[in-house]
């Protein structure tokens, strides 16, 4: 037996069949016959690497429950030969997942699983489980609450309460989130100043009652929100009331205002019950022509006018001391030539205004009472007319009143009427005044 081996050992093509044999059983040994890339791995050619912000998938049951707790992304670390490590790595064609598919409603730990990946790697999970909330999958449908920021108004311009279309929307979540749901609004989102009614897209905000937002879906997740927009604002002509009297041999021939109206902004009540501002003009200080700058005064609950003043261009004709002697003198003679009673000398005019007057209420129908709905039920008056008139006149010797003997339950714009001396001409500061009609309460 000995003699045959050591026949075989010096056979030369003996040993090479021995070496091939040997050659095969190592290339088995190294070679993975699923690795599609070809590649041969070296014994002890070891890798690790991390593979970061790998997302997560969730497998439950998506049409009645709501799963949250889940992360987003975990970290992977992957150990192993280093061919395979540098594919899971470039390719990341592996699935990180939990499974969900047999859970129920409550609150449990579950294990972040990994597939699809070669079986010769380590991997690792970081985080490697999960504390998830499995609730109740409800829809509700809520009322939208529409918004606008009043400061995008522009100057002198006011808006209604906005209105949003469609009314309701339907909200769908978990259960414990859906009950949470103290506000559903939607924000016009705009530019300002805003001078015209404006209608637009919202997105649809979902807060609880700290308002704080809340994970839910939205159907339909935008609205149109609609916001009325009207001016606060008005054009009303200037009245120029004149104040004491033109001095000794002064005489007015025109006044005249380089613009005949203003423009006025305020409340919408203020706005109704203006129908006229005025500028007032010291006669007393007139001595010749010129040009006077006059601030335009306003009622309460006016805040604005423009412009807030005006040139008043004064015309005159002044005596000169020469003319007033002469025509003194030609007053003498003509007295003492004639033997009837001279005729009364023509006096100049003189304004003089009464303020704070009462209005009077008159002729509310039986059962009904009538009271000024702004609450201010006093004017004032302008008077003019000849000196020695209008220097002996007082409030008492005019009658202001309102007569709502025609009017019905309701308020309504009613002119403010003025009875008083013949020879005066006169003018009220308020020319209209809103009052309310109610009906009596009557006792049983």
């Amino acid at each position: 037996m000995d003699k045959l081996i050591d026949k075989l050992v010096d056979n030369r093509w003996f040993m090479k069949a021995v070496a091939l044999v040997l050659a095969l059983l190592l290339f088995d040994a190294v070679y993975d016959g699923s690795d599609k890339s070809g590649e041969v791995n070296v014994p002890g050619d070891q890798d690790t690497e991390l593979i970061e912000d790998v997302p997560v998938k969730s497998y439950y049951d998506t049409d009645n429950l709501v799963v949250t707790g889940v992360p987003d992304t975990v970290d992977v670390r992957v150990s192993g030969p280093k061919s395979h490590v540098q594919i899971a790595k470039t390719q990341r064609d592996f699935e990180v997942y939990v499974n969900l598919s047999d859970a129920e409603v409550g609150e449990k730990q579950v294990r972040i699983l990994v597939r699809d990946i070669s079986d010769r790697l380590d991997v690792t999970v970081d985080p490697l489980y999960a504390t998830v909330s499995i609730q109740e999958k409800v829809t509700k449908e809520f009322k939208v609450e529409p918004e606008f920021n009043q400061s995008l108004l522009g100057d002198g311009f006011t808006s209604g309460a906005p209105s949003v279309k469609p009314e309701t929307v339907k909200i769908t979540g978990a259960k414990d989130v859906v009950d949470r749901i103290s506000y559903v609004k939607a924000a016009l989102d705009v530019k300002g100043p805003i001078e015209e009614s404006v209608t637009g897209a919202a997105s649809i905000r979902v807060l609880d009652r700290d308002m704080n937002k809340l994970n839910v879906a939205v159907d339909p997740e935008t609205v149109e929100v609609t916001v009325s927009v009207k001016s606060l604002a008005k054009t009303v002509p200037i009245d120029v009331v004149r104040k004491g009297s033109l001095p000794s041999g002064v005489t007015l021939n025109s006044i005249d205002l380089d613009t005949a109206e203003v423009r006025i902004t305020g409340s919408e009540e203020a706005l109704g019950q203006t129908e006229r501002v005025r500028v007032e003009i010291d006669l007393g200080k007139i001595t010749k022509d010129g040009v006077q700058t006059l601030p335009v005064i306003i009622p309460d609950g006016i805040t604005s006018v423009d412009p807030k003043t005006v040139e008043a261009s004064v015309d005159v004709t002044a005596e000169s001391q020469e003319d007033q002697e002469d025509a003194g003198s030609e007053a003498e003679e003509d007295e003492a030539e004639t033997a009837t009673p001279p005729a009364e000398e023509t006096e100049k005019d003189e304004t003089k205004t009464f303020s704070n007057l009462p209005i009077d209420l008159t002729g509310a129908a039986e059962g009904y009472t009538a009271a000024f709905a702004d609450g201010s039920g006093r004017t004032n008056l302008s008077v003019q007319g000849p000196v020695g008139v209008v220097n002996g006149l007082g409030s008492a010797d005019f009658n202001i009143f309102v007569d709502a003997s025609s009017l019905s339950e309701g308020e309504h714009n009613v002119p403010v009427k003025v009875t008083g001396p013949d020879n005066v001409s006169w003018k009220l500061s308020r020319e209209t005044v809103k009052i309310s009609i109610t009906q009596k309460n009557e006792e049983a």
